[in-house]
């Protein structure tokens, strides 16, 4: 195994590049699967004798099908039996603990199997899910863009689910959109119905800035209502507008100052997946564009970081999990001197390293951002 390759001159991102990118990624989730239980892993670490994977992640399993779901779709091959994976799956549903849970398992479903929706939905009692469900209750920005996500999937399944699903789409849509600042991001989750709320519910990671939008862009569409595409816009363009020089999507962000609260880590599945997959379902929907965005982001896993280091370690396929500070209390120091301040621009080199480290859900989301995009460069 080795480790990131220094770079002299960082190579760009090109689209041509996309079916290689894909067939990367599809390649690197073959020692991230286990075979005998039919799921994928919590993480995958490089060690001193190898690659080793820790536990199972159900999450991340649906994440990944996802994802390789949409690369099939585009006529490329995948490394797995996608299908029989899915089927065996669903078979166990004890994992499903939160509103969240629940989301991605109705997202899951009305892509693999949409005849099958109704009857998640009324084995879950989804009309009651957002008072029954604790993650709803204190409102977590990430699990309820999980949820609506997965409502505006199972509503463009058909026509009787799009009348059905409608009420509880637009509460949920109006939890998540009260824990959006004036700035434009979303925090963590609702400041007022618990303590941890309104210790640091206002501070957002950048899961609560993309799956919001993906979500409130897919509701939209799937709803036909204009107006919360409003909401998706102003969160997409102010992660944009944060965006470093280098392409990086940061760490932490202030929904009530509008600043970046911390930068590192970095990380991959930011740059190569989470962004994209958000940018291009608001783009879908209102016609506006943040390529520019998505290919400076992309530009950071091949070479143009801060370590001037690629990412990609050819060898295994992986790419690997983020850049990071040598020193773990740097970044939340730096998240709580955000308080006062905006972070400083000098960060020095040298206190930053990279995680040899990688989990499945970070090429699920490749995949699902960019099987589609890949069928216009290809052939």
């Amino acid at each position: 195994m080795t480790s990131p390759s220094i770079v002299a001159a960082s190579p760009a991102f090109s689209s041509k590049d996309l079916p290689e990118l894909l067939s990367f990624a599809s390649r690197g989730l073959v020692p991230m699967f286990d075979a005998k239980r039919q799921q994928f892993c919590h993480r995958l670490l490089r060690t001193n004798d190898g690659l080793v994977i820790e536990d199972l992640s159900p999450r991340y399993t649906i994440m990944t099908l996802l994802g390789l779901r949409e690369l099939e779709l585009t006529g490329m091959r995948s490394q797995f039996d996608v299908r029989s994976i899915y089927s065996s799956f669903v078979g166990d549903t004890d994992w499903i603990d939160g509103i969240g849970d629940l989301g991605l398992l109705i997202w899951l479903t009305s892509a693999f199997e949409p005849d099958r929706v109704q009857n998640i939905l009324d084995r879950f009692e989804y009309d009651t899910a957002l008072e029954k469900y604790p993650d709803a209750r204190t409102a977590r920005t990430m699990e309820l863009a999980w949820f609506l996500a997965g409502l505006a999937h199972a509503a463009e399944t058909s026509s009787k689910l799009l009348s059905v699903l409608m009420d509880v789409s637009v509460e949920t849509y109006h939890r998540i959109e009260g824990n959006q600042g004036e700035y434009g991001f979303f925090g963590h989750m609702g400041t007022k119905n618990s303590l941890a709320g309104r210790l640091r519910g206002a501070i957002g990671s950048f899961a609560d800035q993309v799956y919001p939008i993906y979500a409130i862009s897919k509701f939209a569409k799937a709803f036909q209502v204009e107006d919360p595409l409003g909401r998706a816009l102003e969160c997409a363009s102010a992660i944009c507008r944060a965006q470093g020089d280098l392409g990086q999507w940061w760490w932490l962000y202030d929904s009530i100052s509008g600043r970046t609260s911390s930068r590192y880590p970095v990380y991959a599945v930011h740059q190569h997946g989470m962004a994209p997959m958000a940018l291009f379902a608001v783009e879908e929907a209102t016609g506006q564009s943040f390529r520019n965005s998505i290919s400076k982001g992309l530009n950071w896993i091949y070479g143009a970081n801060e370590l001037r280091a690629d990412m990609r370690d050819a060898e295994t396929n992986l790419i690997w999990r983020c850049i990071q500070p040598k020193k773990t209390q740097s970044k939340y120091w730096e998240m709580a001197t955000s308080l006062v301040r905006a972070p400083h621009e000098d960060f020095s080199v040298d206190s930053l390293k990279v995680l040899y480290e990688q989990r499945p859900y970070e090429y699920g989301w490749l995949l699902f951002a960019f099987a589609k995009h890949s069928t216009t460069q290809s052939a």
